[in-house]
């Protein structure tokens, strides 16, 4: 049976992966002790380094979701030297295949967090551990929460030129259990939510489930709103996910 490594485990994505992996032999990994599901839980920390050379031993494959986005210094620590050192001890443990999670457009859009992810992939590539990357649009609950923040200062703020395409972490789950059984793609691929929005229409179908507040319309300056109006915050890769956005506002 097929060992699969988890890191990140603890996150929103991990949580939903474990579920999906159901019936799997899966070691999920996290900072800090932990125990539930049907899974085997191991303490390892990828700025350290410790503990990661026993949690990957007689592992397959490692589905690699562990981040730390906008957090500074610590996002590199994690994303660049907690990736070097895994794949590290994955090489000395002779793992098969490792899956690397980043976003759509890391390689078209200039904003400081894109570049690490991108500098990451670069790792995995590098890294003589053969890999596939997923690169998947934003997670609903991301989005959702972002609106949430900016609405606390009693409107909203939109680009209409922009648009997005977000994914629930259920399909990112079944994509990445699809991952495991077609082994190392040796490529990057890329996964997004079934449908693609114009901001509007998606501030609009937010409003209906959470409640109204005024817009304010305005226009992303610079090479990065002329990157989001290009569409890179999407693909036209298949397959996608299933759930929509209005589904997950109304679940």
């Amino acid at each position: 049976m097929t060992r699969i490594v988890v890191t990140g485990a603890s996150g929103r994505l991990g949580r939903a992966v474990l579920a999906g992996l159901a019936g799997a032999e899966v070691r999920a990994i996290s900072r800090s002790p932990r125990s539930g599901g049907d899974v085997e839980w191991m303490v390892a920390d990828l700025t350290t380094g410790d503990g990661l050379a026993a949690a990957v031993t007689g592992a397959d494959t490692i589905l690699h979701l562990a981040s730390a986005p906008y957090r500074g210094r610590y996002t590199r620590e994690v994303e660049l030297k907690g990736t070097s050192r895994l794949l590290a001890a994955a090489r000395e443990a002779g793992v098969r295949h490792l899956v690397y999670t980043s976003i759509v457009g890391v390689d078209r859009i200039p904003w400081g967090y894109f570049a690490t992810k991108l500098a990451a992939e670069d790792l995995v590539r590098a890294g003589r551990v053969p890999w596939t990357i997923l690169r998947v649009t934003q997670f609903h609950e991301f989005v959702d929460q972002a609106l949430k923040g900016v609405a606390r200062s009693g409107f909203l703020v939109a680009d209409a030129g922009i648009t997005a395409q977000p994914v629930d972490v259920r399909d990112v789950a079944g994509e990445l259990a699809a991952r495991v059984s077609e082994g190392p793609a040796l490529d990057v691929l890329e996964y997004g939510g079934p449908e693609v929005l114009d901001l509007g229409g998606a501030l609009a179908a937010w409003q209906r489930a959470r409640g109204r507040r005024p817009v304010l319309r305005v226009r992303v300056p610079g090479k990065l709103g002329r990157a989001f109006r290009a569409g890179y915050l999407t693909t036209a890769a298949r397959p996608s996910g299933k759930i929509t956005w209005a589904e997950y506002l109304a679940g």
